[in-house]
């Protein structure tokens, strides 16, 4: 059986590149991943960054507006550095403006974040978990009140509501066991961050099922995902340098093209997604770091989603 009939498949936007980006090769994988069946586009977010990285609001707009079917989504949204009043509003209406296609997954992101934004990491936890609530509150209420330790709020309403009912799906992107475990409690999906191993997936993906259980939900039909960076060529070597290079220029982390990343011929690549629908994964992104449009093509082959 092929790897699209087994699990629903994602497809990274180009967005993040040690190069620069053409806004004809990010239109033509948005139009061809939707044709070509994957479920739903996907960015991340890195304001600050060394090489190209575009807003996800706003490369997810465009990408919505030459689309019609395939979903777009970012994972995920450092929450901790920004306003929930703001992000609330702004998916809200891109929900609203691409007829009801918004995932948004979110994330405590690490040191830098906050240096960069000049937010204390001091009560992060409690400020994620409280934007959380408030973002649901407003996302699904005409008039919100809310009193918590970092936001009080008295009768306010968006100025913008998704399309979704009750409200679009807020996955969590987080490795800490603690977070997986609360993930499990308040999110609507969970996706390991491309960076992480996929030992590490391998660990989380029990955590998760076992608190989702404890919490009466649904293991079989909460989406557990993975990104996955990744590089296929016929020739092995090609795919692993290709790689290598994102994890050193990018993620300044080497080690994680063996680790975290798939690379290899598409029987190699194949066999390593399936190994991740083994560990329990019932969604995929698939990333490709670098000729993008032409990785669309074999990625999807080698999923099925094309005949070669």
């Amino acid at each position: 059986m092929a790897l699209k009939d087994k699990i629903p498949l994602g497809m990274s936007l180009p967005h993040r590149s040690p190069d620069t980006l053409a806004m004809t090769t990010v239109a033509a994988v948005a139009r061809r991943a939707e044709e070509l069946g994957f479920r739903d586009l996907w960015v991340t977010e890195n304001t600050i960054d060394q090489g190209t990285c575009f807003d996800p609001v706003v490369i997810l707009t465009y990408a919505a507006a030459i689309t019609s079917r395939i979903r777009v989504g970012a994972s995920v949204v450092v929450l901790p550095i920004h306003s929930p009043l703001m992000v609330a509003h702004q998916w809200a209406t891109l929900d609203f403006v691409s007829g009801g296609r918004a995932v948004l997954a979110v994330g405590l992101g690490r040191d830098h974040h906050y240096r960069d934004f000049q937010i204390p990491v001091s009560g992060r936890v409690t400020r994620f978990r409280e934007e959380v609530e408030l973002i649901k509150a407003l996302w699904t209420e005409d008039k919100v009140t809310y009193r918590g330790e970092m936001y009080q709020v008295e009768n306010l309403s968006l100025g913008t509501r998704p399309a979704q009912r009750p409200r679009p799906p807020l996955w969590m992107g987080v490795g800490h066991p603690n977070a997986v475990r609360r993930a499990a409690r308040i999110a609507d999906g969970w996706m390991g961050s491309g960076g992480s191993s996929i030992a590490d997936f391998q660990t989380s993906v029990p955590i998760l099922k076992q608190e989702l259980e404890k919490a009466g939900r649904d293991p079989a039909t909460f989406p557990i995902s993975k990104r996955v960076f990744m590089a296929v060529d016929e020739r092995p070597a090609v795919a692993r340098a290709e790689l290598n290079r994102w994890f050193t220029e990018v993620y300044h982390n080497p080690a994680g093209t063996d680790a975290s990343g798939i690379h290899g011929t598409p029987e190699q690549v194949a066999e390593r997604l399936e190994e991740l629908v083994a560990f329990g994964a019932n969604h995929l992104l698939l990333n490709p770091v670098s000729r993008h449009a032409e990785q669309l093509e074999a990625v999807a082959e080698l999923a099925g989603l094309k005949s070669g």
